[in-house]
């Protein structure tokens, strides 16, 4: 699998739940790099953000030659016994061991924070690009639903509806089935983008790309894949909210 250079990191109010874009972490073979994005401005406005301990300063570009431990923590150590499992429920082989790739994967999300990773996807010589997650809320859906999802084929197709009614949050993209079940929803944190797509009226599709059984956790149940047909002028998350918050990435805080 192609390894993604860039990776967005997501933040959750814990009271009104809503998901904000607040920073983007680089790699380029080197060093990693860190900066706040514009997003994180809407953070502080809207549900009073205060800066992560492990980044302090809103206008430093942060670099390190080693993963920075807010991230290299959400990733499963590969001593553990179950390793190997948890790449199969990536769809990820077992020899790719790019932290990277791991983390635009698994999506980074713990139990513990209210953090999540997003990649930057590459738009491919075709015009395409591919942007992988899982299917969210399945803890709240009936067990027909739970079954129908275990019957699943990879390469089976998902519609995308728009639902206005949710009751955590005024917009939601259900994940639906050609026989009209609802098999969760499209992960909150990227609704700003796919919005977008829609609103443009890109190409996109959805299908799923791995289903993985009991007794693996629901948040791992379902993998999905969706294909976008960009348009010539069209980048992926390249709107406002996405970019660096400093004007020039010319003061850093640098770790050994």
């Amino acid at each position: 699998m192609k390894t993604p250079k860039t990776l967005f990191l997501a933040w959750q109010d814990p009271i009104s739940r809503y998901w904000f874009s607040i920073g983007r972490l680089t790699f380029d073979g080197r060093l990693y790099q860190f900066v706040y994005t514009q997003g994180v401005k809407e953070a502080e406005a809207k549900c009073a953000f205060n800066p992560l301990s492990s980044f302090p300063y809103l206008d430093e570009v942060y670099t390190s030659t080693q993963l920075f431990p807010v991230f290299a923590n959400r990733l499963m150590s590969r001593s553990r016994p179950d390793y190997s499992r948890f790449m199969e429920w990536l769809n990820i082989p077992n020899d790719e061991h790019d932290p990277m790739a791991i983390l635009a994967r698994s999506g980074g999300e713990r139990e513990t924070d209210t953090l999540a990773v997003f990649p930057c996807p590459e738009v491919n010589a075709q015009g395409q690009y591919h942007l992988y997650f899982f299917s969210h809320g399945l803890r709240h859906l009936p067990s027909c639903a739970i079954e129908r999802i275990n019957q699943f084929e990879p390469t089976e197709k998902l519609g995308l509806a728009h639902q206005l009614q949710n009751n955590d949050e005024s917009d939601a993209l259900i994940l639906t089935t050609e026989d009209h079940y609802i098999v969760g929803y499209c992960p909150r944190y990227l609704l700003a983008e796919l919005f977008e797509l829609i609103r443009q009226k890109l190409n996109l599709e959805v299908q799923v790309e791995r289903v993985n059984k009991t007794p693996t956790p629901l948040q791992f149940r379902l993998l999905c894949k969706m294909t976008v047909q960009a348009s010539h002028d069209y980048h992926p998350f390249s709107s406002f909210h996405y970019q660096p918050l400093i004007a020039e990435l010319a003061r850093s805080h640098s770790y050994s």
